[in-house]
Order: C-alpha cells, then structure tokens, then sequence
C-alpha cells in the first residue's frame, strides 16, 4: 500500500529518516516495520513562532517495493535530421525551449551572444579584478543567463506557468540535487548550477541539435508576412553577417 499523506513535525525529526519513519508509525499506529520507504513530497519550514516546525508531505510506502528512480527521467531523440528550428538566447528559457524541441521531433539550433557557461567565468573575474566589462560575456549575457552567476534560485509566484514539476525534474536528470523536488523554495545553487547547464548543452549537441555561441542575431528576416530566418553576425564586430533559415518552423525567441 502506498500513502500521502502530510505531517507537521519538529526539524529532529524532519531531517532523519528513521525519525520520520518512527514518528509516522506511531501516528498512523502501524508497525514501523511495515514501512519500507518515505519519499518526501514537498517540505516547508514555518518560523512564525519560538518553535520551529517543519510542513512535510510524504508518499509512504507500508509493505511496498518503491521505484529505484528518485525522478522522471525525459527520453530525447536523435533529431539531427528533422526540420531545424532557431531559438535566440541560451538562457534558461532557451535551453528548455530546445529541449522540449527535441521532444517534439525538431533540430533546436541555439544562437547565443556571449560565451559558453566556463568562459563566462573568466570575463566575471575580470569585472572583479580590473573592472573591466565584456558587453557580450557579462553577469547578463552567456549561456545559463542572468541567473548562472547569480545564486542558482528557483522560484515563481504563479501555479499556472505550465508543469513546474516537470522542469524540476529534467534538473534533476541534469545533475540537480532531487531535494528540489521537494523544498518550498527549491535552490540549486551557483556550485552546481554551471554544470547542470553544460549537461544540457551535452544533450541538446548529442541529440544533433546545435550551439552557437559569440553569435548575435541582428535582424529577424520576414517573408510575406512570416519570420522565415534570422541575420547573425559572428565573432567581432568585423565577422560578416550570415542568414540562418528556418527548416519549416518558425524561429523561437524565449
């Protein structure tokens, strides 16, 4: 039998699984030994009074086998010969635009003005250092965006911006810690969170979609009506300019 079910417990016995497990048997009155495995489904600190409680809510597993996968996994094909589609920007919008991509059947190729998500560091330590500010490799502009540099925080305000679990969960395929699956307010963190972004660089280049970086698009080109390419210029500001098409879809600009 597996059960859902939500508790609200003291941090003693929030952070200790046998503690949970102790504290759930007796409040359900059923034999701890029963309880083969607790999944904490969500988890929220509440700090309003002198005591400290912690919110879980938890999947219980009583005389039941749980799956071996702490997260959903996301199957991306090989799309290297599908119908491209061009997505402006490798931020986070950019990144999960071509994933889901992938997912539907399509080439994803990513233009990205600033460097990749490593070299950025590098142009951030001179800000620090010299001052010195690279308007196309920034705290703003690169792969990962404004956030890779900036504490790795996950959060909205809205329940309506589509399946939140999901994107949590093709984090955790990347590399994320699963405690985001379950935190109030998930953090990944700026240690860990440029290289959950290179995973998914690693997977969009592996399932034949594209990465251009230090490659600005400079006009989107329109025909009868319909946005059928993008200008881009390449490099510095001497590179020529060269035109991307569109296979059959529109481009993409999160």
């Amino acid at each position: 039998m597996v059960k859902e079910q939500q508790f609200r417990v003291t941090p003693q016995v929030a952070y200790n699984e046998q503690n949970i497990i102790e504290y759930i048997s007796r409040e359900m009155g059923i034999d701890r030994r029963t309880v083969t495995h607790v999944h904490i489904l969500k988890k929220s600190i509440d700090a309003r009074q002198k005591q400290i409680y912690v919110n879980l809510t938890l999947r219980i597993f009583i005389n039941e086998v749980p799956t071996d996968e702490e997260y959903v996994k996301t199957e991306y094909p090989d799309v290297s010969k599908a119908p491209q589609v061009i997505v402006v920007g490798a931020g986070p919008c950019g990144l999960f635009a071509a994933l889901r991509l992938i997912e539907l059947g399509l080439k994803p190729v990513i233009l990205e003005r600033g460097k990749d998500v490593r070299e950025r560091k590098k142009d951030l330590a001179l800000i620090k250092s010299q001052q010195s500010v690279d308007p196309e490799s920034n705290y703003c502009y690169g792969e990962g965006g404004a956030g890779a540099y900036s504490d790795g925080k996950l959060y909205t305000r809205s329940k309506k911006r589509g399946n939140i679990e999901k994107i949590l969960n093709v984090f955790c395929q990347f590399g994320a810690s699963t405690s985001i699956l379950s935190d109030a307010h998930p953090h990944i963190g700026t240690d860990k969170l440029p290289r959950v972004i290179e995973n998914m660089r690693k997977q969009i280049l592996a399932s034949g979609g594209e990465v251009h970086f230090q490659t600005k698009m400079t006009e989107l080109l329109i025909k009868d009506g319909e946005v059928v390419g993008v200008q881009a210029v390449q490099g510095d500001k001497n590179s020529s300019l060269f035109t991307l098409l569109r296979s059959r879809y529109p481009c993409y600009r999160p």
